[in-house]
């Protein structure tokens, strides 16, 4: 039967035809709909294709916070940690989150266990975002939304797993929690946040949202009782019942399939996932870090001019624009050198960043003498693939 224009008009705005021609307001979960049909999906790199920083990181351990293999995907630990991981950005070939469009994921494999976590310990991942990509929760207003997150998940561990929402413009938060039934085996979860209509997120480029998957927690963050409605943090709520995924080196936690959706949804209501191109998904990613070098040995990623004793090369990197003015890093600076009127020299002392902006920077150089100042140069990996310039503009 072919739908009607109103029919249609309904359908997109989550309404419900009842008699005289009248309509009847409904959610868009009921309709099946997602309130972002045409968007951009909130989650980046929820399917886990993109690890601009490398594929996988041994040895992580108390103290090692940061972003680590798969983009936008970080790994928190506060406390002193007992337990020592492999983080690595996995290949999937088989299992429900395979088949279901996933050939990547984020895991954490236990390589030292800590089977009795100390009261300040906490380690979990987090996604970040900024205010402006969050308007559309409307929260901290009368028409507040309701939040719903979905992932594909598998542990080692079975038992209660607990999620934060923590809004960090108003410091506020709301807790979840999510069951790993079988062990080792990919599960589909969706859980459900309420609307908030205390506290609007910024609309800036600042952090205003946070999502946390509890690891492991010590009694600090875990020995009251998961706050189901927002409000001002209780740091004992935080991840009440959560299993300690870290008390075993057979443990593994595996995580992809992450999405966000506006509005409250089941298992059979949710949109599907929206898998991108993998150019959309790094362009996304680089707003935040970028990577150059690091795998051909003679990579030229620079042009400017030498000063004598000191090259100031220039990078462009204003597509895409990042979030703010980047942070440098050139790494080991002798695995570089400046080339210029046809002679290398190689790189030394610290490297400098002048006049960065969210669109592109000076870098300068020192490095041997011998260029005539004034010339063209160029900055380019020293015969070493492990020649890396990085930019990170994370939250």
């Amino acid at each position: 039967m072919a739908l009607s224009k109103i029919d249609v008009a309904n359908m997109l705005t989550g309404a419900t035809p009842v008699a005289n021609g009248g309509t009847a307001a409904t959610t868009f979960a009921a309709a099946g709909l997602s309130k972002r049909p045409n968007a951009k999906p909130i989650i980046i790199n929820g399917n886990m294709a993109v690890a601009q920083r490398g594929t996988s990181t041994t040895g992580v351990t108390n103290g090692n916070s940061g972003y680590i293999t798969c983009d936008r995907m970080r790994f928190n630990e506060s406390g002193t940690m007992g337990a020592a991981l492999t983080i690595t950005q996995e290949s999937l070939t088989s299992g429900n989150a395979f088949l279901n469009g996933f050939a990547n994921a984020y895991k954490v494999d236990v390589t030292t266990a800590d089977g009795s976590p100390d009261a300040d310990d906490w380690s979990r991942l987090n996604m970040r975002f900024e205010g402006q990509d969050v308007q559309m929760f409307k929260k901290g207003t009368a028409n507040a939304e309701k939040f719903t997150l979905a992932f594909w998940v598998k542990a080692t561990k079975t038992g209660t797993n607990t999620i934060e929402l923590y809004d960090n413009d108003n410091n506020r938060s709301v807790n979840g929690s999510y069951t790993i039934s079988t062990t080792n085996t990919w599960e589909h979860k969706v859980v459900n946040f309420p609307a908030d209509t205390t506290g609007a997120f910024g609309d800036d480029n600042a952090e205003s949202l946070r999502i946390t998957w509890t690891l492991s927690a010590g009694s600090n963050y875990s020995s009251g009782t998961l706050a189901s409605t927002w409000g001002s943090p209780t740091t004992a709520n935080a991840a009440a019942g959560q299993v300690n995924n870290f008390d075993s080196t057979s443990n593994n936690f595996h995580i992809t399939g992450i999405q966000l959706e506006v509005g409250e949804f089941s298992s059979t209501t949710l949109p599907p996932f929206q898998h991108e191109s993998i150019t959309d998904n790094l362009l996304r990613c680089q707003r935040y870090f970028r990577s150059y070098g690091g795998g051909d040995a003679y990579e030229q990623v620079a042009v400017g001019y030498t000063t004598g004793a000191q090259g100031s090369t220039f990078i462009d990197y204003s597509s895409p624009v990042m979030r703010t003015a980047p942070t440098m890093s050139l790494g080991t600076i002798n695995t570089w050198k400046i080339y210029s009127n046809g002679s290398g020299y190689t790189c030394s002392g610290s490297p400098g960043a002048s006049d960065p902006t969210p669109r592109n920077m000076k870098l300068l150089t020192d490095h041997a003498s011998g260029a005539t100042a004034g010339q063209g140069a160029m900055l380019q990996a020293n015969n070493s693939t492990a020649a890396r310039l990085t930019l990170s503009a994370e939250l």
